[in-house]
């Protein structure tokens, strides 16, 4: 390396609706190329589709021939199973198929109810998770559940294709703790639990440290373990214990950096693993970023139009209470219910008052998840695609009822991907430290009666 000449890393999200790939300096994290390619919509996908994606996006960020690692954050809990030879048996159940809803309730009364999964594996099963999923198919389609010889997760298949496709998958501890089947308590699967689920012993990944290689390609980059996109979005935005994230993408999630794991057998806090070797509980509702563009297509506006009108009416949207619950939702485990609208009436049937209902609503199911967590913290991020609307940054400390930092707009999940690539170079016990910009703080008074009008329509 020449004097003055620059390391580069790569980061990759690959989450439910694209591929986005980051290039960045691993010394400062500064930004110097990106690029971006769709995937397919529905809750079930071939992987395939992930691959060709991920090859696109690549070239469109420039390629990797100057970058030194590069590291895989994916969507969590998405069942990709492998045959003997390594072809995929059937297309990947996304964490947002809801199909696997009886098997997770089978699951639980099977194992004695869920203190004994809260116990077990840190978090109690709903149709999101992987060990769900091998259930539904080991009862539904037991000719692709005898065929599986392997079980992996979406990052960790991308992972294994980049390097090569070796004879060894790998993970994270942060995406292995949102599978049913490994417990953060002793770092190791829990194959019992597996077993029960499919009624086999597939083979599964090793499980990596959180700095330690997973392989390299062809070109002989260095590919670090990757994570999930929770892990790694608390990776890109920098989050240290006590903070607390609230992140409005495709789901919407409120995450804690801990420094030892936990266990809520109501089922409604996570007891996820980090990236970094710490814990991460997590709340996570199905309704969040998509509550918005729904609401925006009902009023034939777009995002900017939509926060505008938001923003027009008054505070509780003179008591238009919207229920996102458009794809059912996993808090509260209600995987059949619908979206709805309450209170309306003459005064209020406005499309400004449903825009600022809709926004409302998506908040509160997500203040009722930062309610589940417990905690009393330091800051409150907020972060994702739905935080670029000014509507949500203002209502949103309304509705928490305490101030919000957004840091500077980025792709926070590709970014600590990326972080955590560089981790893999310098291999120090810690990540290195990036810049992570600017923060805007945010506060208003909260809304008068709006939580309780919205648990009331909720229940």
């Amino acid at each position: 390396m020449t004097p003055g000449e620059r390391t580069l890393v790569a980061g990759v999200d690959s989450s439910t609706q694209s591929c986005k790939v980051v290039v960045r300096d691993a010394a400062t994290g500064a930004l110097v190329r990106e690029g971006r390619a769709t995937h397919p919509d529905g809750t079930e996908v071939h992987p395939d589709h992930w691959w060709r994606a991920l090859q696109e996006a690549i070239e469109q960020a420039g390629g990797l021939a100057d970058v030194a690692a590069v590291s895989v954050a994916g969507q969590q809990h998405g069942m990709v199973c492998l045959d003997e030879s390594g072809a995929v048996v059937r297309p990947a159940l996304l964490w947002n198929d809801t199909r696997s809803a009886q098997a997770a309730l089978d699951l639980i009364e099977e194992l004695g109810g869920p203190e004994k999964w809260a116990d077990a594996v840190g978090s109690v099963p709903v149709a999101s998770f992987t060990v769900t999923k091998l259930r539904w198919l080991a009862e539904h389609e037991p000719e692709h559940a005898r065929r599986t010889a392997a079980v992996c997760l979406p990052h960790d298949w991308l992972t294994w294709k980049l390097a090569g496709s070796p004879e060894t998958i790998t993970t994270d501890r942060g995406d292995a703790s949102g599978t049913g089947y490994w417990s953060p308590f002793s770092g190791t699967y829990r194959t019992d639990l597996l077993n029960r689920a499919i009624g086999g012993d597939p083979a599964l990944p090793r499980v990596l440290g959180p700095a330690e290689q997973a392989g390299e390609t062809a070109a002989g980059v260095r590919i670090g373990p990757g994570t999930g996109d929770n892990m790694a979005a608390a990776l890109g935005v920098g989050a240290r214990p006590g903070d607390v994230v609230v992140s409005i993408g495709t789901s919407g999630t409120a995450f804690a950096v801990a420094d030892t794991p936990s266990s809520d057998p109501s089922g409604a806090v996570a007891g996820f693993a980090d990236a970094t070797g710490r814990f991460l509980p997590l709340v996570c509702t199905l309704n969040a970023a998509r509550v918005l563009d729904a609401t925006a297509r009902i009023l034939g506006v777009g995002p900017a139009e939509l926060s505008d009108l938001a923003l027009s009416a008054p505070p509780g949207a003179d008591g238009l209470v919207l229920v996102p619950y458009l794809e059912g939702e996993r808090t509260p485990n209600r995987p059949d219910a619908t979206g709805s609208v309450h209170g309306l009436r003459l005064g209020n049937a406005t499309p400004a008052h449903l825009a600022r209902a809709a926004v409302e609503g998506m908040l509160c199911g997500l203040a009722d998840a930062l309610d589940a967590l417990g905690l009393r913290p330091n800051r409150v991020l907020l972060i994702g695609g739905g935080a670029r609307s000014e509507a949500v940054r203002r209502i949103a400390p309304a509705v928490f009822g305490c101030a919000v930092q957004v840091p500077e707009p980025g792709e926070y999940v590709a970014d600590g991907a990326a972080r955590q690539a560089a981790w893999l170079l310098a291999g120090s016990a810690e990540p290195p430290e990036w810049d992570a910009g600017e923060t805007v703080g945010y506060q208003a008074d909260p809304i008068q009666g709006l939580r309780e009008r919205y648990r009331e329509a909720s229940a």
